[in-house]
């Protein structure tokens, strides 16, 4: 029974008497059965409450894409934990904030990291740090293949948290959005149903697993329809295009589109396909309108953020318009504000997203004034993302309130590099900014003023982003600079510095 586990009891709904049922088809043609899948996510439900894990309990994961990863997820759920997902590109010195931040009873990590992260783990009090390799292989599938079958999952309600996701501050510290069972279950049910999805899908999963995306969107709405996966460890054109004809759905970034459009087997792969879905960064106008022409479809675009899931999406029947993303979510309110009053603007003004609904997560972990500065009392959850919203109700995002890179569907603050560039013997100062990129939607740029002519090298700058920083996160292009530009305030002019670079990589 899971009925008393309100995000497993969701997950296990459509599956229900169906456990030879397909689940997931793996890249080397293996399969996996509904059945299967939560039979080894309980055993490892149970190896964790052998660890101690306890209802509530955070635990982190660093791991490579994997089935058995997914199944770590719901057996984290099922033993009433609380799930972490770290990006795998995260280094030593990133980790070590998460842990110490979240304090985890149990992290795990690919087994090949393990000596590095173990003094991390144990400053951090964490109690047991496991590994699980791509391959799923490693400590943790051996204490799930000893422990007993049949586990139950304990009871968690709507509001116990489920998850918490990190996403880069704008200051430099990350965030932990905070993500009851209520935001993930609701959400994914919704976009079930928005989207179509049924038992009869076989969705193509080329997404991360550390993400809101692959994680809670793909997995979740496979899980609750019942659907299955055709399973991919990462995204590769060919690969995905060898899986379309015998699939009905892509999820993915704008990066995916751009690079199977460079195919001339696209169209004819995706005849048999109903749904192209695209997320996490904006698409172009451009590459919907290519992505029609060659394959007749067009592609879905909808918008969420970390702290609240989705929140629109463009209508699977009804004009899906370029540009656009789409109308709120049923039982999603959102409405354009002014950023200085917070009244709500009229259609056609620009005005900062505000959104309230069950998708809406509690609150950043830790951070109680953080989440009353973003958090309205009333429920509504300030996004930063400015928008319009016009005549017939679609949302456009316009711009980002807030300091925010999207590369290649990852988010990117700032904040967070320029302090670890300024920080580097000989750097004065700097300024970080994105720059348009026919591959990644925008890619990071570093500019930077030395303390005097020649202080610093730009491969001393390149080597300390490479050795402190995630690899999405470090600049793709360094300028030295004498001065940064300011207006007569003495704030850095961003702006400038954009439109400088705008034709960087055209």
């Amino acid at each position: 029974m899971t009925s008393e586990n309100h995000l497993v009891a969701a997950l296990r709904a459509s599956s229900a008497g169906r456990a030879e049922a397909v689940f997931a088809r793996s890249a080397n043609g293996a399969m996996l059965s509904y059945g299967d899948f939560f039979a080894g996510a309980e055993k490892i439900a149970a190896a964790l409450v052998g660890l101690g894990v306890q209802p509530g309990d955070r635990m982190a994961v660093q791991i490579d894409k994997s089935l058995e990863a997914l199944q770590l997820y719901v057996g984290a759920v099922m033993a009433g934990g609380v799930f972490l997902p770290l990006n795998t590109g995260y280094t030593a010195a990133e980790v070590a904030y998460f842990l110490t931040d979240a304090a985890p009873t149990v992290a795990v990590c690919d087994p090949s990291r393990h000596g590095d992260l173990a003094p991390i783990a144990t400053k951090a009090g964490v109690a047991h740090l496991m590994t699980l390799d791509g391959a799923g292989e490693g400590s943790l599938k051996d204490a799930a293949d000893a422990a007993n079958a049949g586990f139950v999952p304990l009871p968690r309600g709507e509001d116990d948290l489920a998850a918490i996701l990190y996403t880069s501050g704008t200051t430099g510290r990350s965030k932990g959005a905070m993500m009851s069972h209520r935001n993930l279950a609701s959400n994914a049910s919704t976009l079930a149903t928005l989207w179509g999805f049924t038992k009869d899908d076989i969705l193509i999963h080329a997404l991360p697993i550390f993400h809101t995306h692959g994680l809670f969107v793909a997995t979740n709405v496979a899980l609750m329809s019942g659907c299955a996966l055709h399973f991919m460890p990462k995204f590769d054109a060919d690969q995905v295009l060898t899986a379309m004809p015998n699939a009905t759905a892509l999820m993915g970034v704008p990066t995916f589109y751009t690079r199977l459009l460079k195919s001339p087997e696209l169209a004819d792969a995706s005849r048999n396909m109903r749904l192209f879905i695209s997320g996490s960064a904006p698409l172009l106008a451009e590459t919907h309108d290519q992505w029609r022409d060659v394959t007749g479809h067009a592609i879905l675009e909808r918008y969420g953020m970390t702290e609240t899931n989705m929140i629109t999406s463009n209508p699977l029947d009804g004009d899906r318009r370029a540009g656009t993303v789409g109308f709120p979510l049923p039982g999603v309110e959102v409405k354009i504000t002014n950023p200085e009053s917070g009244d709500a603007v009229p259609n056609g003004k620009p005005g900062v997203i505000e959104v309230r609904g069950p998708n809406v997560f509690s609150g950043y972990w830790n951070m109680p004034e953080k989440t009353k500065e973003e958090l309205r009392e009333n429920g509504f959850f300030i996004t930063g993302d400015i928008a319009v919203k016009d005549e017939r109700g679609y949302v456009s995002i316009v711009g980002r309130a807030k300091d925010l890179i999207i590369s290649g569907g990852y988010n990117v603050y700032p904040k967070e590099i320029e302090l670890l560039i300024d920080d580097v013997d000989g750097v004065l100062e700097s300024a970080v900014v994105a720059a348009p990129h026919p591959d990644f939607g925008e890619a990071v740029v570093a500019v930077v003023v030395p303390q005097a002519p020649g202080s610093v090298e730009i491969e001393t700058i390149q080597a300390a982003a490479s050795t402190g920083l995630a690899r999405f996160k470090q600049p793709k292009h360094i300028e030295l600079i004498a001065e940064l530009p300011r207006n007569t305030m003495g704030k850095v002019q961003k702006n400038v510095l954009r439109e400088q670079f705008k034709t960087l990589y055209k």
